[in-house]
C-alpha cells in the first residue's frame, strides 16, 4: 500500500486537469512539511550519546527482584503483610519477627509449614502469603530499602534450611495438576491476575529463594555457602521421585503455549526458569573457566583472550552516514539496470535523506525510486518475511528424522591497532594450499598441510604465518572424534545428569495465547491516569518476558556448545526450523534506539521502594516524564542477547546466512548501529560481515563506512575474502543439502549416545534365556528415584498391539 507521505505520492497525474494539479501541489507541499519534521526527528535520533552500559549475566539484585512483580500486584504487598501479622500474633506474643532469636524464628517457620498442609484452600493461601512476606524481607519492620533486601536474603536462607522449597514444590505440583482451574480458565473470555493468585504466590516464593540464595557475597557464612551448594544440587537432579525442577518449569511453558493453561503467570515462570538454569549450569564467567579447563583436557593451546573482556574495552563507533549510503535495503541490481540510472546519480543522492526517513517506517522498502519490476521484487521480499513469520503461529517446520587459567581483566592488554588476535581454521589452510598446488604444481594432496615441495618461497612463508594463527576450537575436536567413532562404532555412553526439554514442538496461534494474564487487573481502568499506568505496566511486562527468554536461550546454547557441539547443533536446528531467524529480524524491524531508551517504569512503584514509603500521588505528567535513566538496562540487554543468539545460529552456516540475505536484514541491522554501545555494535557488524560477500559490489561500495567499522572491530580470519566476495563459499550452494547433512550427523550422534545398539557387530549374542534373565544390569544411582516416572511414561502410557507382537514371534 502506498504511503501517502512518501515522495511522489501526492503528485498530479500526467493527464490530470487543473484541479488535480492544484490538489497535487497542496499534497506535495504537505508532504515536504511532513518530511522536514521527520527529518529533524531522525537527525536528532541519530545523534545518540555513548551508552554507559556494562553487560553481565543479569541486572542488579534489586532490579531483578523488582521485575518479578507487576505494578498491578502492588496491593498484594499489604495483603501478604496482614496475613503474616495475623498468624504471627497467634504464635508469638509481645515481639516482632526481627526481635526473635534464630531458634525462635526456626520454630515459628516449622509451625508455619505445618499449617501449610491444611485442606482448606483459602487458609492454605493465607499461610503461603505469610511465607511470601518473610521472603520479601518483612518490610513492615524495616526503615530502608537496604534493610528490606538484607532481611529478604536472610529469611530466604532460613526458609530453605527449614524445608520451604520442598513444601512449596509440592504445592506447585498440585496447582499445575489442578484440572478444574485449567478448564475454568480456558472457558473464560477474559483472564486477569485473580485467576492465577495461588500460582503467583508459590512462584514468587520459589523465585525469591533461588534469586537470593544464588547471589554470592564474600561475607556469607560457611553455613550459607553449604546451603547454596546443597540447593544447587537439589535443583540439578531428580529428587524424591520427581523430575528436575527446570524440566517441570519447561513443562509449564509447554502447557501454557498449547493453550491448556492460559492462566499460568508466564512471566514469573520464565524468570524462575532462567534463574534456575543460570544457578545450576553456571554463569558466563563459569562458562569461560569451563572452556579453559576443557581446552586443557583436550590438549589445545590456551585462549589468546577473553572475548567479554575484549568487548568491554572497546569503544562505540559513530553510526554510519545515512545520507550518502545507497542501496542498503536491497541487493545490488544487475549492471543493465545500473546503466540506465547513471545520469540521475546526483538526483538520487539528494533524495537519500528523504528515503531514509521513510524507510524508518518500513525497512523493507527500497531506497531508490523503484521501477515496476523492483517494486514487485521488493513486495515479494516483504511477503517472504511476513509469510515466514506467519508460520510462527503454526507448527514449526521440523523435518522428519533420517533412517591453562582464565585471563583476568587486569592481565588483558591490547595493542593500539586491532582489538582481536586473528584466527585461522584448518579448513582455511587446506583451501589455501589446494589453490596454490593447483596453480604451481597441477595437483593436490588432499588434507596434507605439511608437504610444501614445489611451492615458491612466499607460499612457504604464508603457510607458516597461517599456522601461527591457527585456532582449533573444542567443537572441531568433538566433530573429529565423532567422525572417528563413525568409522569404529564402539560404545561410549554418556550419562546426562540434567534432562532438558526443548521448546514446544507445537505452538498455538498467537491470538489464543494471552501473555498478560498475570498483569491485567480484575477491573479495567476507567480514568486516563489508570489507563496510562496499566499501559506502562503492560509494556514493562512484555519487556521482562523478552529479557528472560533471550537470556535463557543464549545461556542454554552456550552450555550445550561447551558440553558437545552436536547437542548445540540439535537445539539450534530446531530453533531455525521454528523460524527463529525471521522472528529476531522482525523484532529489530523497529526503532531500536527508541526501544532501548523506552521509559516503561515507575520507580516509586518498584520493589522494595513501594514497601517502605508512602506512595506519592501519581499524575499524568509524572508518568509521561518517566525516570531520568539514559537507557533501559533490560531492553539493551535483550537486544544484545538476541544479536548474540542470531550470531550463534548463523556462524559458519551458509544456508542460514542466505536467510539473512533473503530477508533483507542488512538495512535492519545497519540501523541498529545508531545505538552507540560497543557490544551491540560488535554483534551487528559480525552479522553484516558474514553476508557482505552475498550483497554485491554496489552495496559494499555504498557502505564503505560500515565496511571500515567491520575491519576495525570484528576479528579477522586471515584468508577470509569477506570484503570482496571472491571466496569459494560465496558461490551458489545447495543449502538444503547442508542442513540435511548436519541433521544426519546429529541423528547419528543421538543414536550412538542415547539409543541402545541395535546390530553392533562388536556385541556378542547370548541365546540362553536363563542367562539373559540372570544378568545383573548396572543402573544409574538415581534410577530407583525415577523408576515410577519411567514406568508410567515408557510402559503404561505406550499402546501395545499384542496381536502384532504375537505374529512377529
Amino acid at each position: 500500500m502506498e504511503d501517502p507521505a512518501a515522495p511522489g505520492a501526492g503528485s498530479p497525474p500526467a493527464n490530470g486537469n487543473g484541479n488535480g494539479g492544484g490538489k497535487g501541489k497542496q499534497a506535495a507541499a504537505k508532504g515536504r512539511e511532513v518530511f522536514r519534521s521527520q527529518r529533524r526527528e531522525s537527525e536528532g535520533s541519530v545523534d545518540c550519546p555513548t551508552l554507559e552500559f556494562e553487560y553481565g549475566d543479569a541486572d542488579g539484585h534489586a532490579a531483578e527482584l523488582s521485575e518479578l512483580y507487576s505494578y498491578t500486584e502492588n496491593l498484594e504487598f499489604t495483603t501478604n503483610r496482614r496475613c503474616f501479622e495475623e498468624d504471627f500474633k497467634t504464635q508469638v506474643q509481645g515481639k516482632e519477627w526481627l526481635e526473635l532469636e534464630e531458634d525462635a524464628q526456626k520454630t515459628y517457620v516449622m509451625g508455619l509449614l505445618d499449617r501449610l498442609e491444611v485442606v482448606n484452600r483459602e487458609r492454605r493461601l493465607k499461610v503461603a502469603r505469610a511465607v511470601l512476606y518473610l521472603a520479601q524481607g518483612t518490610f513492615g519492620e524495616c526503615d530502608s530499602e537496604v534493610d528490606v533486601l538484607h532481611w529478604s536474603r536472610y529469611n530466604c536462607f532460613l526458609l530453605y534450611q527449614m524445608g520451604t522449597f520442598s513444601a512449596f514444590l509440592e504445592l506447585l505440583h498440585m496447582e499445575i495438576d489442578n484440572s478444574q482451574a485449567c478448564s475454568t480458565a480456558v472457558r473464560k473470555p477474559a483472564i486477569s491476575i485473580a485467576d492465577s493468585t495461588e500460582l503467583r504466590v508459590l512462584l514468587s516464593v520459589l523465585y525469591l529463594l533461588v534469586e537470593n540464595i544464588r547471589l554470592e557475597r564474600e561475607t556469607d557464612s560457611c553455613g550459607w555457602r553449604t546451603a547454596r551448594e546443597t540447593f544447587r544440587t537439589e535443583l540439578s537432579f531428580s529428587m524424591h521421585n520427581e523430575e528436575p525442577f527446570a524440566l517441570l518449569l519447561f513443562s509449564m511453558v509447554t502447557k501454557f503455549c498449547s493453550g491448556l493453561a492460559p492462566h499460568f503467570p508466564i512471566k514469573k515462570v520464565l524468570l524462575l526458569l532462567w534463574k534456575v538454569v543460570m544457578f545450576t549450569l553456571g554463569r558466563f564467567e563459569h562458562l569461560q573457566a569451563l572452556k579453559v579447563q576443557k581446552r586443557a583436557e583436550l590438549g589445545l593451546p590456551p585462549l589468546a583472550e577473553d572475548s567479554l573482556q575484549v568487548v568491554k574495552s572497546m569503544r562505540a563507533a559513530s553510526p554510519p552516514s545515512y545520507t550518502l549510503d545507497l542501496g542498503e535495503s536491497q541487493l545490488a541490481p544487475p549492471p543493465s539496470k545500473l546503466r540506465g540510472r547513471r545520469g540521475s546519480r546526483r538526483q538520487l543522492l539528494t533524495k537519500q535523506d528523504s528515503l531514509d526517513i521513510y524507510n524508518e517506517r518500513d525497512l523493507f522498502k527500497t531506497e531508490e525510486p523503484a521501477t515496476e519490476e523492483e517494486e514487485e521484487s521488493a513486495g515479494d521480499g516483504e511477503r517472504t518475511l511476513d509469510g515466514e513469520l506467519d508460520l510462527l503461529e503454526q507448527d514449526p517446520l521440523v523435518p522428519p528424522p533420517l533412517s591453562q587459567a582464565p585471563l583476568s581483566a587486569e592481565r588483558v592488554a591490547f595493542p593500539k591497532g586491532l582489538p582481536w588476535a586473528p584466527k585461522v581454521r584448518q579448513k582455511d589452510i587446506e583451501h589455501f594450499l589446494e589453490l596454490s598446488r593447483n596453480k604451481f604444481i597441477g595437483f593436490t594432496l588432499g588434507q596434507d598441510t605439511d608437504t610444501l615441495v614445489g611451492l615458491p618461497r612466499p607460499i612457504h612463508e604464508s603457510v607458516k604465518t597461517l599456522k601461527q594463527h591457527k585456532y582449533i576450537s573444542i567443537a572441531d575436536v568433538q566433530i573429529k572424534n565423532e567422525e572417528e567413532l563413525e568409522k569404529c562404532p564402539m560404545s561410549l555412553i554418556a550419562l546426562l545428569k540434567i534432562l532438558l526439554a526443548a521448546a514446544p514442538t507445537s505452538k498455538a496461534k498467537t491470538d489464543s495465547i494471552n501473555i498478560l494474564a498475570d498483569v491485567l487487573p480484575e477491573e479495567m481502568p476507567v480514568t486516563v491516569l489508570q489507563s496510562m499506568k496499566l499501559g506502562i505496566d503492560v509494556n514493562r511486562h512484555k519487556e521482562i518476558i523478552v529479557k528472560s527468554i533471550s537470556a535463557l536461550l543464549l545461556l542454554l546454547l552456550k552450555h550445550f556448545k561447551l558440553n558437545h557441539i552436536y547437542q548445540f547443533e540439535y537445539v539450534s536446528q530446531h530453533l531455525v526450523f521454528a523460524n527463529c531467524i525471521p522472528l529476531i529480524l522482525k523484532f529489530f524491524n523497529q526503532n531500536i534506539l527508541s526501544y532501548i531508551t523506552a521509559k516503561n517504569s515507575i520507580s516509586v512503584l518498584d520493589y522494595p521502594c513501594c514497601t517502605i514509603q508512602d506512595l506519592p500521588e501519581l499524575t499524568t505528567e509524572s508518568l509521561e516524564a518517566g525516570d531520568n535513566n539514559q537507557f533501559c538496562w533490560r531492553n539493551l540487554f535483550s537486544c544484545i542477547n538476541l544479536l548474540r543468539l542470531l550470531n550463534k545460529l548463523t556462524k559458519w552456516k551458509h544456508s542460514r546466512t542466505m536467510m539473512l540475505v533473503v530477508f533483507k536484514s542488512a538495512p535492519i541491522l545497519k540501523r541498529a548501529l545508531k545505538v552507540k554501545q560497543a557490544m551491540l555494535q560488535l554483534y551487528v557488524l559480525k552479522l553484516l560481515k558474514i553476508q557482505t560477500k552475498y550483497l554485491g559490489r554496489q552495496w559494499r561500495k555504498s557502505n564503505m563506512k560500515t565496511m571500515s567499522a567491520i575491519y576495525q572491530k570484528v576479528r579477522h580470519r586471515m584468508n577470509d575474502d569477506w570484503a570482496y566476495g571472491n571466496d569459494i563459499d560465496a558461490r551458489p550452494w545447495d543449502f538444503q543439502a547442508e542442513e540435511c547433512t548436519l541433521r544426519a550427523n546429529i541423528e547419528a550422534f543421538n543414536s550412538r549416545r542415547y539409543d541402545r545398539p541395535q546390530d553392533s557387530e562388536f556385541s556378542p549374542v547370548d541365546n540362553c534365556l536363563q542367562s539373559v534373565l540372570g544378568q545383573r544390569l548396572d543402573l544409574p544411582e538415581d534410577f530407583h528415584c525415577s523408576y515410577e516416572i519411567w514406568l508410567e511414561r515408557e510402559v503404561f502410557s505406550q499402546p501395545i498391539c499384542w496381536e502384532e507382537l504375537l505374529q512377529n514371534h
